[in-house]
């Protein structure tokens, strides 16, 4: 899809719709009906409101799916025709992907060129991807006695609560939606506070490409009120969950205490980025190197934030590095002028500046960046920042920041370059740059990471599995394998 400003500025001028929750194919208030702004991180100014929910409205929300299951509305019906809905689905955000994709910026920050194809077009590409998936999953026949019949079946769950973040919530949502509405689940999904819109207006559209009253629902809200609400609801079977280990925690201790309901969890990380002197394109390597970290401010979960380089060509390296992130464009994401946009609030922009204050005082230099930009426009912008000098004990090589913050250092061995991979409780993402197969397989074989490029960045599809080790999470998303989080496995043993 080609980019027009003037298309950009009419869907800008749009009013922004409220945030209303979105149950039993109906958008509705929240029952207290209290609200909250939401700030636009471009400009600061409050864009539009968002419910305020409490309890009372997950409770509804979680009755209406659980009564769409077990009518078997959608998970009875004929594999064929939830495919054909969710073929349809897809169109329709395909149809819209603009006007989605701006309203969504308007929310969080992603520049434009970024956000069309993260965000509702990747959602397309993950939909049809299950859809197609559907009808062409089998259960088994396992070989036992002669007179014994035995079948394997894959059954939904039931009903699956998913809570999403806010910096991609389409793509990282529909990576948890498409397999559990494929496997023939109910959904409710709690969007972030922090970005709603573009996830509540995708909602709308299933609703109205034909999935039935109560299968997807939305309850908007604070975390710490709805995102409890569901983790604690004894009728939710499945709960998938992307944002940070505080968080994580909190809900692995809601299923404890409830119903012992699933956990699924995306934790982030801190990933590595390791780059040996005889790298195929170290000039590659330095443009990958700055994108994997400064793109959307370092707001992904597999952002490459530590960056670890072979002594003998790190200084050249660096300047590399430093020249790709001079070259980006820093500024308001709704204009094609800027390459990278705002970040998503008021929070992670105070965050950022507290990391790179807090590494100073522990004796990081500031290689390139360190300072705020466009303050007097009221939005949340930052320079990327390189900082150099750094050590394993420093907060910033160990805290996960979701900002334009790179820590880089050399190394000499190979031993070493994996030491410093491995330095952190993470282990979602990892990056590897070197010619030699080997040394490839090797140094991947150590890295405790879920996730390993190798001479590449990000070149993983929705075909390939997501997920991290350790204090990154359990599960993964994306591929078919993230079916199984949503489906139970039941044995059929007849006597013949």
């Amino acid at each position: 899809m080609s980019l027009e400003q003037s298309t950009i500025d009419l869907l800008r001028a749009l009013p922004a719709p409220v945030g209303l929750n979105f149950i039993d194919n109906k958008a509705v208030s929240a029952a207290s009906g209290e609200v909250m702004p939401v700030i636009s991180p471009i400009d600061g100014t409050q864009l539009t409101v968002l419910a305020a929910s409490d309890s009372e409205d997950m409770n509804r929300a979680v009755a209406a799916a659980r009564r769409s299951f077990e009518t078997g509305c959608w998970s009875g019906m004929a594999p064929r025709e939830r495919k054909r809905i969710m073929l349809k689905w897809a169109d329709l955000i395909d149809r819209h992907a603009l006007e989605i994709a701006v309203l969504g910026v308007r929310d969080n920050g992603t520049d434009i060129r970024m956000a069309l194809k993260g965000e509702p077009q990747s959602a397309a590409d993950t939909i049809r991807f299950y859809a197609e998936a559907i009808d062409k999953r089998n259960g088994e026949i396992t070989p036992t006695r002669h007179d014994i019949l035995s079948l394997i079946h894959r059954e939904a769950v039931g009903v699956v609560g998913v809570i999403i973040p806010w910096n991609f919530p389409l793509m990282i949502g529909s990576w948890k939606l498409a397999p559990a509405l494929a496997a023939g689940n109910s959904v409710v999904v709690k969007p972030s506070e922090e970005a709603s819109l573009s996830i509540l207006r995708v909602i709308e559209l299933a609703a109205e490409a034909g999935i039935p009253p109560g299968v997807l629902n939305a309850v908007n809200g604070r975390g710490a009120i709805v995102g409890e609400a569901l983790g604690l609801h004894m009728d939710v079977d499945v709960l998938g969950f992307t944002g940070s280990g505080g968080v994580g925690r909190r809900l692995l201790e809601y299923s404890a205490r409830s119903n012992l309901k699933r956990v699924y969890l995306e934790l982030g990380g801190k990933s590595p980025n390791l780059v040996f002197a005889d790298a195929p394109n170290l000039k590659r390597a330095a443009r990958e190197t700055a994108a994997s970290i400064f793109r959307n401010n370092g707001q992904v979960c597999a952002a490459a934030s530590r960056l670890a380089v072979e002594r003998s060509v790190y200084k050249d390296f660096m300047e590399a590095v430093r020249a790709e992130a001079t070259a980006m464009r820093i500024g308001d994401p709704l204009s094609l002028a800027f390459t990278t946009g705002a970040l998503a609030n008021a929070a992670q922009l105070a965050k950022t500046r507290a990391a790179i204050a807090r590494a100073a005082e522990q004796g990081a230099t500031v290689y390139h960046g360190g300072n705020q930009l466009h303050a007097e426009s009221g939005g949340f912008y930052h320079e990327p920042t390189i900082l150099t000098d750094v050590a394993t004990e420093m907060d910033v090589v160990q805290q996960e920041i979701f900002g334009p913050v790179l820590v880089a250092r050399s190394f000499d061995t190979e031993e070493e370059a994996i030491a410093i991979a491995n330095e952190t409780v993470f282990g979602l993402s990892s990056v590897l740059w070197t010619r030699d197969l080997s040394k490839a397989h090797r140094v991947s074989n150590r890295i405790k990471s879920g996730v390993v490029h190798i001479n590449c960045y990000s070149g993983a599809d929705i075909t390939a599995p997501l997920g991290g080790v350790r204090q990154s999470g359990n599960g993964s998303d994306r591929s078919l394998h993230a079916l199984e989080k949503y489906e139970n496995l039941k044995t059929k043993w007849i006597q013949l």
